[in-house]
């Protein structure tokens, strides 16, 4: 059976795994067992996914991220350099809490900076920004841009990343596409 994706040769990729079709693993990273990762991902140098994480079509994970069970990646996701997610609220190294791992859920599109932490048990909203070194420890509304330790809510972003600035009428129009935003009870949707 040919596989469809690429993986370094240092790389480690456990049985029982599903890889999409143009997805790239690089050096040294290893995808544990039971992972369903999506196309035409990309993973850097140093990444570790998994046991029984789910990554969506195309998600950016930058070097040295460890993607832990019960985080969940939806499509188009971008992880940056360092970024780190944790999955129990009270760690203890003598203590087993493995049935205690908090889900964490990624939505579409959403973008986390270099650096930052995402504690667990938390929803990161559709087009989210997280910037770079932010500790993130509340949920973060779809388009937010949010900042700080720990962070705080900034402003809005387009789907495209871009700072949106809203009217009088509150509608705001991202000049990289001309999309057009609506803010509507401390909430932005697209139009």
């Amino acid at each position: 059976m040919t596989k469809n994706y690429f993986a370094h040769e240092t790389a480690l990729v456990d049985d029982n795994v599903q890889i999409g079709e143009g997805t790239k693993i690089w050096h040294f990273s290893h995808i544990l067992s039971g992972v369903a990762i999506g196309q035409k991902c990309s993973f850097g140098q140093n990444c570790v996914v998994g046991p029984h994480v789910t990554i969506g079509n195309g998600v950016k994970v930058q070097n040295n991220v460890s993607i832990y069970e019960g985080v969940i990646c939806e499509d188009d996701v971008f992880l940056g350099p360092s970024m780190v997610f944790t999955n129990v609220i009270n760690p203890r190294s003598f203590v087993v809490r493995k049935s205690e791992f908090k889900k964490t859920h990624l939505k579409k599109g959403c973008s986390i900076g270099a650096n930052a932490t995402i504690v667990c048990g938390i929803t990161i909203g559709e087009y989210a920004l997280v910037g770079a070194g932010s500790t993130v420890t509340k949920d973060v509304k779809p388009f937010a841009l949010v900042y700080g330790v720990p962070a705080k809510h900034q402003g809005w972003v387009s789907k495209a990343g871009n700072k949106l600035i809203f009217n009088k009428e509150n509608i705001a129009i991202d000049d990289f596409d001309h999309t057009q935003y609506r803010l509507i009870n401390n909430e932005v949707h697209m139009m």
